[in-house]
């Protein structure tokens, strides 16, 4: 067993405005690597806990299983049992599939929820308990090792039970999430009394424990979905929920069920790329981004260069647009176009519309965009066999809505949030109103979430996500070209600085530092509106060169590890 703990701040990449190509690019840190099996995720503690699953004969989804248990009790910011997300699963056979526990409108839930005497209210929409949907995460882990796994559940549940009764040491990370994120948990006791010393902030160093959080983790362990979705669990979330005019009902919980469905699939430069289908519109819009770049040499135009950004913000742009329109709970709209989305002969059509000297121009009249959550986790498996795991799942915000289930110990997410505003409110600022991402009860909301995994010549070759919101599908999109384009190593294509274009807000958001002056200003130039930002994503990395794995933890967040052999 080994362990490397990636912490410390972001490494600062300049990228020069070139002619040359610049096929090789090194930002100085190794991956981690190792020959038989590697977990790579948000915190080097859920990562071991992986890692030591796969060394106990389990299998990659196995192992994802355990080290999602296990972030939901040391990553509370984005690990839950209380959210839900998505796996993109690809055995060594080549066979593939999706496992979608993305959250669920409870019954009541309607597309004008968000309205309060028909205006749009967005605490309403974002911070309140209606914002709650019914959660996924423990019925898509236990359907996938239904269906994979190979040790007994409780077995894969069991460090998570311990962590959380027996507790862990406070990184000097989580003291400082915690610290941030206490004052907006005063409204609700439960969440207090969980994460702080009534009242006051744990310091880095001392022992987080979380007793009610082990009863609930204890039940899932013993009785399975019936232990979260059922019973006494059930029966707590009811309580809350009822006395704060939420939604998700015990009714709710009993009704919730994870969805298997097909990968969508696409190939860039000779790599096969299989990635998540909607209700994640992730997948489609990073096929769609892939094959609109595909007609560009990126490799001699150079890593970095203005006309190489350029053609990749165009590309951003008119997938984040057809995204807006199109994409949704596919059982709801069985119409949506995959198939011309994610089809060549579509890339040749919006390539055409691109012209390589001038920026295109946005417009609010025809699609807008809407606020999504930064804060979501991403883990990469990758067991001796070469089956593989990425896996995405979230709160929606950091802690999501901030209050943890009296009794229950988990956080609930505010899912709902990712629904559009209301019927026609579509406007410059960013509301949604068109119809397919409306609320309703039942129906899963739209997601960025973009797990992805890519096969060289029918073997595993890239498993590859990112949390962060809208900008999850842009990170994805920058560790292929990375990869595939410009020949990075693991490490290398998660430390690369990152650029983000989502159709509107019409404007190029660029991590701080990691563009040159005169590259901002050739882009200005062209007509694009640039803005220096923080960082984008946390992408978790994992490449397959034949002879062993190599490992990218990202760097951006300071807890993240990776453990393997």
């Amino acid at each position: 067993m080994r362990i490397l703990r990636r912490v410390g701040v972001l490494a600062v990449i300049s990228f020069a405005v070139v002619a040359t190509p610049l096929p090789v690019h090194s930002t100085g840190a190794e991956p981690f690597r190792a020959k038989e099996r590697l977990v790579v995720s948000a915190n080097g503690i859920a990562s071991t806990v992986g890692s030591d699953v796969m060394a106990a004969g389990g299998t990659a989804i196995d192992a994802a299983v355990a080290t999602a248990f296990a972030l939901a009790v040391v990553h509370p910011t984005a690990g839950n049992i209380g959210g839900g997300g998505f796996i993109v699963y690809r055995e060594a056979n080549g066979r593939a599939v999706v496992y979608d526990f993305r959250e669920m409108a409870p019954p009541g839930a309607s597309p004008t929820m968000w309205l309060t005497d028909g205006t749009y209210d967005f605490a309403r929409h974002h911070n309140s308990y209606l914002s709650v949907g019914t959660p996924g995460t423990v019925a898509g882990l236990h359907m996938a090792w239904k269906a994979h796994g190979k040790l007994p559940w409780q077995r894969l549940v069991a460090p998570a039970v311990a962590l959380a009764r027996d507790g862990f040491t406070v990184s000097p990370g989580l003291a400082r999430s915690l610290k941030n994120i206490l004052p907006d948990m005063r409204p609700f006791p439960a969440s207090v009394a969980q994460f702080s010393k009534q009242g006051v902030p744990y310091e880095a160093g001392e022992t987080l424990r979380q007793p009610d959080l082990a009863k609930t983790l204890d039940r899932i362990a013993r009785l399975g979905p019936a232990g979260f979705y059922e019973g006494e669990t059930a029966q707590l979330v009811d309580r809350e929920m009822r006395a704060h005019g939420g939604l998700v009902t015990t009714e709710a919980l009993a009704a919730y069920r994870a969805v298997m469905r097909e990968p969508v699939t696409g190939s860039y430069r000779g790599y096969d790329i299989i990635s998540v289908s909607p209700p994640s519109g992730g997948g489609v819009a990073l096929i769609e981004m892939l094959n609109i770049l595909e007609g560009y040499d990126l490799a001699a135009t150079g890593y970095g260069s203005a006309k190489s950004l350029h053609v990749i913000v165009e590309a951003m742009r008119r997938g984040f647009a057809d995204r807006a329109q199109h994409s949704a709970d596919p059982d709801f709209n069985p119409q949506m176009p995959v198939a011309r989305l994610i089809s060549k002969p579509y890339a040749d059509e919006l390539r055409a519309t691109i012209n390589p000297a001038k920026a295109s121009v946005s417009s609010p009249s025809s699609f807008a965009w809407r606020y999504e959550s930064n804060e979501t986790t991403h883990l990469a498996v990758v067991d001796a066999q070469r089956n593989a795991v990425s896996m995405t799942y979230t709160l929606e915000y950091g802690y999501g809505s901030r209050i943890v289930v009296p009794g229950a110990g988990f956080l609930l997410n505010n899912e709902l949030g990712d629904f559009n505003a209301g019927p026609g409110l579509t406007n410059a600022d960013g509301l949604v109103g068109t119809g397919p991402n409306l609320a309703e009860p039942g129906k899963r909301p739209l997601s960025s979430m973009t797990p992805t995994i890519l096969v060289k010549d029918g073997k595993l070759f890239m498993v590859t996500g990112s949390p962060g919101g809208r900008t999850i599908i842009n990170t994805v999109l920058h560790t292929v070209l990375n990869v595939v384009d410009y020949r990075m190593g693991a490490q290398d294509a998660v430390d690369a600085g990152r650029f983000h274009h989502q159709w509107l807000p019409d404007r190029v958001t660029y991590e701080r530092n990691s563009l040159s002056p005169d590259t901002v200003a050739i882009l200005k130039g062209m007509g694009h509106t640039m803005q220096d930002a923080g960082s984008q994503g946390v992408a978790e990395v994992i490449i397959d060169r034949g002879d062993g794995l190599e490992g990218g933890v990202d760097r951006r967040q300071a807890d993240g590890g990776a453990a393997g052999r």
